[in-house]
């Protein structure tokens, strides 16, 4: 199913000089990724501290586009300038789930939002990462399939974060909204599991 995910390339292409130029300052992909890390959780504290604040709303949208360009980078950084390593997949995966977390958790808090669904998303988007690493396990390639993945996941929650910031006022239909995004990635794990399953059905028969 289509994903946000699936404008990746384009979105490199842009990024690339940028890339290049950090490659030239030697900074390493693993500090990237890091220092992405980091600010995910500074963000995440900001709307933790300041539930009931409209400011730290609005630094969301513009945090999780520069977030996404990290995410960019660092896989550019690893791939074309011979930066890959153990450390770096662990980090990469790792920081992914801890970062989301870190982010989207704190919004449990914010007044006029339920927390229970926030909270389901949270849990579920895990199990959706771990379901796309464990495709290697059983010998395939680890899987991005959406409709709900990271990059729909940040887009949300930014658009989210930008109307409340603005001022949008919240009722009873953000409850609807929260569980479509539940569905959404019940079905993007599902779609995972199946593809990874599929396509090591395709490699066993073809050996």
């Amino acid at each position: 199913m289509a994903s946000i995910y699936d404008l990746k390339p384009k979105f490199q292409g842009l990024l690339r000089p940028i890339t290049r130029k950090l490659a030239a300052m030697k900074v390493t992909a693993n500090q990237v990724t890091i220092a992405a890390l980091l600010l995910s959780i500074l963000v995440g504290l900001c709307i933790a501290l300041f539930p009931g604040e409209k400011w730290p709303l609005l630094i969301v949208p513009l945090f999780l586009f520069i977030r996404m360009a990290l995410n960019a980078i660092d896989g550019m950084l690893a791939r074309e300038h011979n930066m890959k390593s153990d450390l770096g997949l662990i980090l990469n995966e790792i920081g992914d789930v801890v970062a989301d977390a870190a982010i989207y958790l704190p919004f449990a808090l914010v007044p006029g939002l339920p927390a229970v669904p926030i909270v389901i998303i949270v849990l579920l988007a895990v199990i959706s990462e771990m379901m796309g690493v464990v495709a290697v396990q059983i010998g395939v390639a680890r899987r991005y399939e959406g409709p709900m993945g990271k990059s729909d996941r940040a887009f949300l929650f930014g658009l989210l974060g930008l109307l409340m910031g603005c001022g949008l006022q919240i009722g009873p239909w953000i409850n609807y909204v929260l569980y479509v995004i539940v569905f959404l990635l019940v079905l993007t794990i599902l779609n995972r599991a199946r593809h990874a399953l599929a396509l090591k059905q395709s490699a066993n028969q073809e050996n």
